[in-house]
């Protein structure tokens, strides 16, 4: 067996669920479940559609690299969105489909690092627990860089030692973050892509919620958009993952790219021949139709909104609560240990949220998500006004 599998550690809802064992919350309250990310509304038509007129395409072998009208779509989306010239961007030779993106930040880390350089492989803490188990059964080790409120919960790049930027090989950033919503600046990414031409390391940017933001003017920032602008037209030592799971409310479709520099590209697409991951092509003409649309994905956006507005207008006169500038989490603190806030929410309101210290690990003397739960706003706005009139309820009762 791998030797490294004994390292990882119980995914955050396996943990979620023993703490939730033998616990009868209210009968005559019904479940509202805000722990995991999946969207709720619905897929649109035009994506469904698509499957139905393209079901031929199941008497096909895809081929890894993907259709050409995949990756051209893909690549007008990305010039359009973040504002690079369509002369930057080959389809050729820097985009790949994949079969949603949580396969995708998994396998870029195998073919990255070099087991036989004690690599390191550093990622925000809290975070999404695929890069900590892609970077241990690659051999590296995870250096866990704390994103803590007095830093606006994004990374501080001074805090990591020397030692530990002289041996990294990829590091994982995710803007919007997961869980707290923040967002990194052009500032944030210029000095992360110095630090990389220094120590020579991939950046892999968790980009699956940029397009769920609460400032129509003030899209999030790409990496890739943030290294053209800065020259790096090449996009070297980027790469980028995207998906329609959350822009287009389609997580079953399990759809997404990686895009970046064509040198690790390349190299990603050898490894990826070898794995057997295609993407049916039935499946690569729904995404066609969801990538050359915008009119859904503002819809989407509108509703978030109004979930926000309404669960942070109930919420706000008794905890600190703000709203993120992007995803559709709320970050919470809490005013009891986090997991006992989230078993006795589940006992007395019958309201499913997730403890932060499920979502982070101990560095430098702390857990960053200790006394925090993540709320993850994708039920119905009718459930949501709901859970947060259930969560001010529990609060009164079980605050001093």
């Amino acid at each position: 067996m791998n030797p490294h599998l004994p390292l990882l550690h119980p995914y955050p809802f396996e943990k979620l669920a023993t703490l939730k064992q033998g616990i009868s919350p209210p009968t005559d309250m019904a479940h509202i479940a805000l722990s995991i990310g999946e969207p709720k509304h619905a897929t649109p038509d035009l994506i469904k559609d698509a499957l139905i007129e393209h079901l031929q395409g199941l008497t096909q072998y895809p081929t890894t690299k993907g259709l050409p009208e995949l990756r051209q779509a893909i690549a007008a989306w990305m010039s359009r969105r973040f504002e690079i010239p369509a002369d930057y961007i080959d389809a050729e030779t820097q985009i790949l489909p994949v079969n949603g993106t949580r396969e995708a930040l998994f396998a870029i880390v195998q073919a990255v690092i070099d087991p036989t350089e004690k690599p390191v492989v550093i990622m925000p803490n809290p975070f999404y627990q695929i890069y900590e188990g892609a970077a241990l059964l690659a051999g590296a080790e995870p250096y866990y860089l704390n994103t803590l409120e007095s830093d606006g919960y994004l990374p501080n790049f001074d805090s990591v030692p020397e030692a530990i930027w002289q041996r990294c090989q990829l590091m994982f950033i995710c803007s919007p973050g997961n869980p707290t919503g923040t967002v990194m600046s052009l500032a944030d990414h210029a000095k992360l892509l110095s630090l990389a031409e220094k120590y020579d390391f991939v950046i892999a940017s968790d980009e699956c919620y940029t397009e769920l933001y609460d400032d129509e003017a003030n899209p999030p920032q790409g990496l890739l958009q943030s290294a053209y602008q800065l020259g790096n037209t090449e996009f070297k030592r980027c790469v980028i993952f995207q998906s329609l799971s959350k822009r287009s409310n389609a997580p079953g479709l399990r759809s997404g790219f990686v895009a970046g520099d064509a040198a690790v590209m390349q190299q990603f697409l050898k490894y990826r021949t070898y794995h057997g991951c295609p993407m049916p092509v039935t499946t690569q003409h729904a995404s066609i139709a969801a990538w050359n649309d915008e009119e859904h994905v503002l819809n989407n956006r509108s509703m978030y909104r109004d979930k926000f507005t309404a669960f942070i207008g109930i919420l706000q006169d008794v905890c600190e609560i703000s709203r993120p500038p992007a995803s559709f989490y709320v970050w919470l603190k809490t005013p009891m240990p986090d997991s006992q806030f989230a078993q006795q929410l589940f006992a007395q309101q019958n309201v499913t949220v997730l403890p932060g210290s499920y979502l982070s690990r101990d560095s430098g003397g702390i857990n960053p998500g200790v006394n925090h739960v993540r709320i993850a706003l994708v039920a119905p706005l009718e459930e949501c006004i709901e859970a947060a009139q259930r969560i001010k309820a529990f609060l009164h009762e079980n605050t001093p």
